[in-house]
């Protein structure tokens, strides 16, 4: 939420924790500022939404950068959000990177590790909500930084556990009923059926529905009351 598309009013009541973008790749403090005030509003839980330093493409492009790079640019953009979210009395619940960056980390040990370590240095208690089972996931258990196995009711999926790439024609979900279907399969099933016809085991801890989404609203309405109807408990970790 807070990337410009005006629609948080309309979603904040659907949905338990929101993920605010922290001006590398859309927003600026006023978007963060009435972002996190309409969250305080709703009982939402507040995070961060790093991203590559990439306005031009929405976060959504891979970059080359070292190591020390990574840990700069996710500090820097905690401090941005802190910077605005203290005067508010709004807690930092949790982090959720953004866009390429996030499928980056999931795939890369490296990278990944470099991620954690740079939170055990500054937010040790922060949750790390990441791909479920990805290597995101893996090194927050390996030095113990609370963790969040986030599943996604927008998108499909791979065999290997990654999302469809967005480049692919059946990389999203637009029908209500097929991403409710899919996120009630991953809860109660705990698993996921991947565009190539498989099924794949999957850990649900929170689910994501992307706010730029065309049907983001009629999504997360529809994801909010089957939930409801099947007596699962919408609340953040």
């Amino acid at each position: 939420m807070g990337e410009g598309f005006h629609n948080e009013d309309e979603l904040m009541p659907f949905i338990s924790s929101a993920n605010i973008a922290c001006g590398f790749h859309a927003g600026d403090d006023d978007t963060m500022k009435r972002t996190i005030e309409i969250a305080m509003k709703h009982d939402v839980a507040v995070g961060a939404h790093p991203s590559y330093d990439d306005r031009a493409n929405f976060g959504r492009t891979s970059q080359m950068i070292s190591l020390l790079e990574l840990a700069e640019i996710v500090a820097e953009q905690l401090y941005i959000f802190e910077k605005v979210a203290q005067p508010l009395g709004a807690k930092l619940h949790h982090i959720k990177l953004h866009g390429a960056l996030y499928n980056d980390c999931a795939k890369d040990t490296n990278l990944s590790k470099i991620y954690i370590q740079t939170l055990q240095a500054i937010y040790p208690d922060l949750i790390v909500y990441g791909l479920s089972g990805s290597q995101t996931i893996q090194q927050a258990i390996l030095h113990g930084q609370p963790f969040a196995n986030e599943v996604f009711a927008d998108r499909t999926y791979q065999n290997s556990g990654q999302l469809t790439p967005r480049y692919l024609d059946n990389a999203l979900i637009y029908d209500e009923k097929e991403a409710c279907n899919q996120v009630l399969k991953m809860i109660f099933e705990k698993k996921v059926n991947t565009i190539q016809g498989d099924e794949i085991p999957i850990e649900a801890n929170t689910i994501c529905i992307h706010g730029d989404g065309l049907n983001a609203l009629p999504i997360a309405s529809a994801i909010h009351s089957c939930l409801k109807e099947n007596k699962i408990e919408i609340k953040y970790p």
